[in-house]
């Protein structure tokens, strides 16, 4: 692959990420590669423009990959993910293997996993209000603590019920591993083309959660007489206040989120370490 122009998204909150941003600056512009830092501390207050680059590097954990992954929506520029975080179920680098991932990138050593995101649509009273993509999960919920609420859904303009429930997880395969996974949802291949449709603690306990081919479209309707107000999530980092009334609209993006990864096999290499899964006693 050739590099000439690399984006650094930095996440500051993250110890040594000052050091590695410098280091890697350093080592790339001796090469003759063009860098641009976008570096942030807390919430991020700029949108870069990361189309004219090559390759992005994030410096975090997997919420930098996520924010760097909405960033990079449509533009196909592949994001090599560098873990200065605890978890890593996306970003798998070792701080200190940078140089060494990215010398696999440029001499295409590396997998390329190309991830389905979401695109959500929010319409008020016929008119489109707003529109997002999602690496991981949109999550409609109560703004209040422990709250129900009450939605009906539609899946390609089949109605499947009205739930009433703490909220509903929408999950691309990468994002069924986080929030999902938490609410009691299935794992699904990161390669995959789905959507698991997964209500928050159901009133009824018959609701479980649905795997959804990537070709439908889930509709959330936002019924009358909510007890509280709701909020739309988006990655867990963006917010949008609803309202009664208001339809989400949840199908696959028309671009995925390209991520490198060591091997094809290694998502289920990262199951086995993060969840302490054993084969047996020699495992």
């Amino acid at each position: 692959m050739n590099v000439s122009n690399v984006a650094v998204i930095a996440n500051r909150h993250k110890q040594d990420c000052e050091r590695l941003e410098k280091d890697i600056r350093s080592r790339l512009e001796a090469e003759g590669v063009q860098v641009h830092v976008f570096s942030f501390f807390g919430k991020p207050t700029e949108t870069p423009n990361l189309c004219k680059s090559d390759l992005i590097i994030t410096l975090g954990g997997d919420g930098t990959v996520l924010y760097a992954g909405r960033l990079a929506a449509g533009c196909n520029v592949p994001i090599l993910p560098v873990n200065l975080g605890s978890l890593g179920f996306i970003a798998w680098i070792k701080r200190n293997d940078w140089y060494a991932a990215y010398r696999a990138v440029v001499e295409d050593k590396l997998v390329m996993s190309r991830r389905m995101m979401l695109s959500v649509q929010i319409v008020r009273e016929g008119i489109t209000i707003h529109e997002y993509v999602a690496l991981n999960d949109a999550v409609v919920s109560s703004a209040m603590l422990a709250r129900i609420v009450n939605l009906s859904i539609n899946i390609s303009g089949s109605p499947l019920g009205t739930y009433k429930a703490d909220g509903v997880i929408v999950a691309t395969p990468t994002g069924s591993t986080a929030y999902s996974l938490a609410a009691g949802g299935p794992i699904l291949d990161v390669d995959m083309e789905a959507m698991v449709f997964n209500p928050i603690c159901p009133f009824t306990l018959s609701n479980r959660p649905l795997v959804v081919p990537g070709n439908e479209t889930i509709e959330l309707y936002v019924e009358m007489e909510q007890r509280e107000k709701l909020i739309l999530t988006i990655d867990g980092q963006e917010y949008l206040d609803l309202m009664e009334g208001d339809r989400i609209f949840l199908k696959k993006a028309n671009y995925s989120a390209n991520i490198f990864c060591s091997a094809r096999g290694a998502f289920y290499q990262v199951l086995r370490s993060k969840f302490n899964w054993s084969g047996g006693p020699d495992a």
